[in-house]
């Protein structure tokens, strides 16, 4: 078998206290972070995945239907070291890391609950500290190909560009992160706010924040459901 990979022990964040609108009717009976595929549930993927890499301390946000999450865990708990932070009121994934002020000390990886990426967690370690940091997401490749020809026009209507069926290249946020600690000093949870906001504020600050690049086939998104069955047959395959 594959030898063991590098033993990072990092704090893990979660952000599992969404609603998961977009996996309804799912979500009105379970929490996002519990819906199963194939026989565990997503959250547990994502922890297992980190467990790989030595990463067992995990501070989970949790909001709707947190007691049924925490209730799980409860019987599930070898190998995990969890740590509980009660949003009583969405404050999106910016806001609700204010929960966790002064709680870390070191580098630690932030992830949405409804995102695996088969990407190695050890190269993207490295690629935030030899940086130096303050914020790295990791962006996946995604290739778009509009389906007409584009015309790109100058004044008065003349055509200065003819392009059949361009494709576009962008790189999109996954949804996880490293982040620095110091970054959670500057989070108020005053009101919601988003994580791209808090890079902004750390690009303002003149921080550096940057973006690691992996491959649209290692990132499964499960916030959708023809995308929880696509997640669950390649997590079988493996």
């Amino acid at each position: 078998s594959d030898p063991p990979p590098p033993q990072l022990h990092l704090p893990v964040v979660i952000m599992a206290g969404g609603m998961g609108k977009r996996l309804d009717p799912y979500t009105r009976i379970l929490p996002k972070p519990l819906i199963p595929v194939g026989d565990l549930p997503i959250i547990e993927h994502i922890m297992q995945r980190f467990l790989r890499y030595g990463c067992s301390e995990f501070h989970i946000v949790v909001n709707y239907k947190r007691e049924l999450l925490k209730a799980y865990f409860k019987d599930n708990q070898e190998g995990y070291c969890i740590h509980w932070y009660d949003e009583d009121r969405p404050l999106g994934t910016g806001g609700g890391l204010s929960l966790l002020k002064g709680r870390l000390r070191k580098t630690f990886f932030l992830t949405n609950c409804d995102i695996l990426l088969r990407s190695d967690y050890a190269k993207m370690e490295e690629f935030h500290r030899t940086g130096h940091n303050a914020v790295t997401i990791i962006g996946a490749c995604k290739n778009l190909t509009i389906p007409y020809g584009v015309v790109e026009t100058g004044e008065g209507g003349v055509i200065t560009a003819f392009r059949e069926k361009p494709e576009l290249s962008f790189l999109t946020n996954t949804g996880l992160y490293l982040v620095e600690p110091e970054v959670l000093e500057d989070i108020s949870g005053d009101s919601p706010q988003g994580f791209p906001d808090i890079i902004d504020g750390q690009r303002n600050k003149g921080r550096r924040t940057a973006v690691y690049p992996v491959s649209e086939e290692e990132w499964l998104d499960m916030g959708q459901l023809e995308e929880l069955e696509n997640m669950r047959k390649k997590l079988s395959e493996t």
